[in-house]
């Protein structure tokens, strides 16, 4: 395993590494070398959507992104505090409809639906929203309040 340099945009602040693995992960770098501990690991597969990112506005598994592969972008995560109007309006969303639950996959939920509206706006449908999510689960409870919440950030929208 070789070593390298990196450095990162995240949340609009820049981070430079030295001696980073070439294979580490993008969500070890965000929670074990900048403390953001918002993103969570939950099945180190790709297979759950709580490690979800925005790199350069698009939807990312930070759990299966190797961080020099996204050196030079852009990376949104849910720690970045008031400042994203999209993930403000979709995290508002999600406490209205009380879609919060346990709150450990909220984050990867709040990312994604905030990375597709900046993309579609609401120009999605519902179903085209919840098909988008799919990718995301949630194993407290059922979808309903999740659901809920999308259409409330939807019409929030621009």
């Amino acid at each position: 395993m070789t070593a390298a340099s990196a450095d990162l945009t995240v949340n609009g602040r820049r981070a430079s590494f030295t001696a980073l693995p070439d294979d580490e992960r993008l969500l070890d770098t965000l929670r074990w070398r900048l403390g953001l501990k918002g993103t969570k690991e939950g099945c180190r597969t790709g297979d759950c959507g709580a490690c979800t990112v925005l790199v350069d506005g698009r939807s990312t598994l930070s759990c299966l992104t190797l961080t020099r592969e996204v050196e030079d972008a852009a990376i949104t995560t849910i720690d970045l505090g008031a400042g994203d109007r999209e993930v403000d309006r979709v995290r508002a969303a999600f406490a209205a409809a009380g879609a919060l639950q346990c709150g450990y996959c909220t984050p990867g939920f709040v990312i994604a639906l905030a990375g597709l509206l900046k993309e579609r706006g609401r120009s999605l449908s519902l179903d085209e929203i919840l098909d988008s999510l799919q990718g995301n689960l949630c194993r407290c409870t059922g979808y309903a309040a999740i659901a809920r919440a999308a259409a409330l950030a939807r019409e929030a929208a621009p």
